[in-house]
């Protein structure tokens, strides 16, 4: 076996830059796209020199924030269609836990990405080293511990020859489709640096080719009864029907079988738009299409969706009717006592499809009036100019979309938190798949930016709109300052509603007072009521920034930054007391069984109706 004398982290390097992943039409491209990395020392002598070695094949990004490097890395992930992926390294210590929450997020969403988060020493020649966390009860114990619960394989490499063993363990885990998710190796200071003979073959893997579940034809002939049974049939389309790629196999089959179609967060821009079967969004923040047409359904046909409570109204919406999961992930497929069809989702679709079999006539027919009318409904929502008030969300939303002449086919808005996701959830228009980018799993504040810089360096094509709140711009803004230093145009919309809105909305439904969300409600004696400059703050970091005073202005401000080169920050005051109030459903948010206030006691009645309601 022919050997090449190498470091533990250049094997590691070297590996990664040569592997490439076939796509759909065949073509093989790289499979992880760069290395995002904040250098300390517990990386930069080691992987860093590897890095740098391998820079012209495997770029080294740099950012201003660990789990915002992290949010972009898996954001990269996401746009991709979890075909591609990045990977990310810190020191030991802070640097490494700072990307706990990102590892989180890409858990709960089933995204990939690699953690590569310096350790302590293997040999504990310096114990205790700086940053090192020192267990009294467990000698093997160091703070890459804590990835353990949020990542789908952790190890430690504690010898130079292992990383043979656990990298392609960790690109297996990546690339399966149905395990999928964020990975950590944790990398101890001096095995970074140890060499060992490594094979020439682990240089040099074959490419990557994406598994396609079959169906059990078992599972299959009894999916294919229960579909024949179905009179009033609806589809769910979640995540899983983008990462398969199985967009169109969705339209081919809801067009075939008059079959009506309701998106989840992760789902949305799986049928286009004004498809006129797409009945929109579904649940919690659903449009009253798709939520009419759930509470009728004799079948749900769930494609690709985990089932999540706001999709299922906290399992409210359509307990009542058959439950039909096509699921890549067995422990999805199965959720709620439903009928399961482990497989790929568009494998999936395409043999339910080769069926003679349709929807009943009237129920199609009744869906192709209810997605119409609420079209209509939607541009009636976006095109109002509000007048002697501030605009809330709708009015926003409008005019971004309408800031471009021709069908903004290009445009991918990037959101994750605040009453934004139900805004968008409704009303945002994506004219391609993946043109509504929501981290609604985990609902990251903080997200937005970093997340929209990844989804730039994934579609470097797209026009992508990050739109949030001043809330989570205050939580993690640094990478606009990275999009500027890296080229790589945004578009960062600022709905300025002086503190965190939805959770006021959501504390006063639930009967409490206002209390610690808005700005001028949290300002003891001796404090100051603070007034924030997001836009001069955004020119600090190197963007072109700019606050409007209205709606007309924001369209003005939208035109120009479309044209411009450099990442652009638009900021409007907006009201967090209007929101559209069509569609909607019950949500489960647990209320004191025993208060002083009586607002408290009728929200805890009007709750337990809601529980009364739920499928258990």
């Amino acid at each position: 076996m022919k050997t090449t004398r190498l470091t533990m982290t250049q094997a590691l390097v070297r590996h990664l830059a040569a592997l490439r992943v076939e796509l759909d039409d065949g073509s093989l491209v790289p499979w992880c796209g760069g290395t995002w990395a904040i250098f300390g020392h517990g990386n930069v002598a080691g992987l860093g020199e590897a890095l740098w070695e391998q820079r012209a094949a495997l770029p080294t990004f740099r950012a201003h924030n660990e789990q915002a490097m992290a949010h972009a890395a898996v954001a990269y992930a996401k746009a991709n269609f979890r075909r591609r992926i990045m990977a990310v390294t810190t020191s030991i210590g802070p640097g490494a836990t700072n990307l706990v929450t990102a590892a989180a997020m890409a858990h709960v969403n089933r995204l990939p990405v690699l953690l590569l988060p310096g350790d302590v020493f293997a040999s504990r020649a310096p114990d205790p080293v700086l940053q090192q966390l020192e267990d009294f009860a467990a000698g093997d114990v160091s703070a890459n511990d804590v990835f353990r619960p949020v990542t789908r394989y952790f190890d430690r490499i504690m010898r130079p020859e292992q990383i043979l063993v656990a990298l392609p363990r960790a690109v297996q885990v990546m690339t399966d489709p149905a395990n999928c998710g964020p990975v950590c190796l944790a990398l101890p200071q001096d095995v970074q640096a140890q060499a060992f003979d490594c094979p020439e073959t682990f240089l040099q893997p074959e490419p990557i080719r994406l598994r396609r579940p079959e169906p059990d034809a078992r599972e299959l002939e009894r999916a294919l009864a229960t579909l024949r049974g179905a009179k009033r049939p609806l589809i769910v389309a979640g995540g899983g029907v983008l990462y398969s790629g199985a967009s169109q196999a969705l339209a081919d089959f809801a067009s075939k079988a008059g079959v009506p179609v309701a998106e989840s967060h992760g789902g949305k821009s799986s049928l286009a738009w004004d498809h006129p079967l797409n009945l929109g969004a579904i649940g919690v923040t659903g449009s009253p299409a798709a939520n009419a047409l759930a509470r009728d359904a004799d079948l749900i046909l769930a494609v690709g969706t985990r089932l999540q409570d706001f999709t299922t109204g906290s399992h409210t919406l359509f307990g009542h009717a058959t439950l039909l999961s096509v699921n890549v992930q067995p422990f999805d497929a199965h959720k709620w006592s439903g009928q399961s069809l482990v497989c790929d989702a568009r494998v999936g679709l395409q043999r339910l499809a080769a069926i003679d079999w349709r929807a009943e006539p009237a129920w199609t027919e009744r869906a192709r009036s209810a997605a119409a009318a609420w079209n209509q409904r939607v541009t009636e929502l976006t095109t109002q100019v509000p007048r002697d008030t501030l605009p809330y969300d709708a009015e926003v939303i409008g005019a971004v979309r309408e800031s471009v002449a021709d069908s903004p086919t290009r445009d991918i808005a990037v959101c994750a938190s605040g009453t934004l996701p139900a805004e968008l959830h409704k009303l945002w228009r994506a004219g391609r798949p993946g043109g509504y980018h929501m981290e609604y799993g985990y609902s990251t504040m903080g997200y937005e930016i970093a997340g929209g810089l990844g989804v730039k360096m994934a579609c470097p094509e797209a026009e992508v709109i990050v739109m949030l709140g001043d809330g989570s711009y205050l939580m993690m803004n640094s990478e606009i300052a990275t999009s500027v230093m890296l080229g790589r145009k945004l578009i960062v919309v600022v709905l300025d509603n002086r503190g965190f809105g939805c959770i006021q909305r959501l504390q006063l439904a639930s009967g409490s007072p206002r209390f610690n969300n808005l700005l001028t409600d949290c300002v003891p004696e001796g404090g100051v009521d603070l007034t924030i400059d997001f836009a001069a703050h955004a020119r600090a970091l190197g963007a072109e920034a700019v606050h409007v005073a209205d709606v007309a202005e924001l369209k003005s401000a939208m035109q120009k930054a479309r044209a411009a080169t450099r990442t652009q920050v638009i900021v409007i005051d907006t009201t967090h007391t209007r929101t559209t109030d069509d569609g909607g459903c019950w949500w489960e948010v647990s209320i004191p069984e025993i208060s002083q206030r009586p607002e408290v006691d009728a929200a805890h009645r009007r709750y337990l109706d809601g529980k009364s309601t739920q499928r258990l």
